[in-house]
């Protein structure tokens, strides 16, 4: 049986997360039927993560094995039809061997979350942004963030219904970018990249970094939050709304070319 991987992006407002579940929306669950509208044998498809209710993507992975074989460009059309009206659609497809996973193949995830400051209402992808009225110190955030950087036991940041074997994780990039907005605001973009992340560590982060930003924490906080290994000592969780699964890295990119 053929395998192939696809790229997929979607709003996550309308689904409660990737992983298919009984009774409830799901982006797995509306991949799947769409592809058993396309083989009769209605394939398993694997996701590289899990992301959460009215979490976004735009470079979500998937694999699948199907009956027969098609040519990606055809097969990513015949699904992208079979996809709509939902917000879900496939940005690129490829024919891969056996051996390629979307999970368990990963090197990286990569996760951005957006972030806005200002006093006038965000009309515009509100539903893809967390606003704030309050100005942020990104500077105050970038030195808070600096603890975070490396390979610690991330149970501060981790939720308390967690799966994950182990809170030790790799934090190998934190960036925090700054964009000036119409209407004298200011648009932050937190980059993570790392191997794997914990349940909700991304929103625990970037909640946390919020109230250094806010000026309601020192920026050494953070580092202190972390070596408490105390889900007491972090911060808010961010709203879900905006936080995106921007991609996902293998050894040999299956899309490259």
């Amino acid at each position: 049986m053929p395998r192939f991987a696809f790229r997929i992006e979607y709003d996550g407002a309308p689904f409660r997360g990737w992983q298919l579940q009984e009774g409830q929306p799901s982006v797995q669950g509306t991949f799947e039927a769409a592809l058993a509208r396309l083989d009769p044998a209605a394939p398993r498809v694997h996701g590289a993560g899990r992301t959460d209710t009215g979490v976004h993507a735009t470079g979500q992975v998937a694999h699948a094995d199907l009956s027969r074989d098609w040519a990606p460009e055809r097969l990513l059309m015949a699904l992208n039809h079979h996809l709509r009206p939902h917000p879900v659609a496939v940005n690129a497809c490829a024919l891969v061997d056996e051996g390629f996973h979307a999970r368990f193949s990963a090197i990286e995830r990569r996760y951005c979350y957006r972030m806005v400051s200002r006093r006038a209402p965000w009309v515009h992808a509100r539903g893809q942004i967390w606003q704030l009225r309050h100005a942020l110190d990104a500077d105050a955030m970038r030195e808070g963030a600096r603890a975070l950087i490396g390979r610690h036991d991330f149970t501060t940041f981790r939720a308390s219904l967690c799966q994950a074997p182990s809170p030790v994780k790799t934090l190998d990039a934190l960036e925090i970018e700054t964009l000036p907005v119409e209407g004298g605001g200011t648009e932050l973009r937190f980059n993570l990249r790392a191997r794997s992340f914990l349940h909700n560590q991304v929103r625990s982060i970037v909640g946390t970094l919020e109230r250094v930003g806010a000026g309601a924490l020192e920026p050494a906080r953070v580092g202190h939050a972390l070596a408490a290994r105390e889900r007491t000592a972090c911060g808010p969780v961010a709203p879900p709304q905006g936080l995106f699964l921007t991609g996902v890295g293998y050894t040999d990119d299956p899309f490259a070319g």
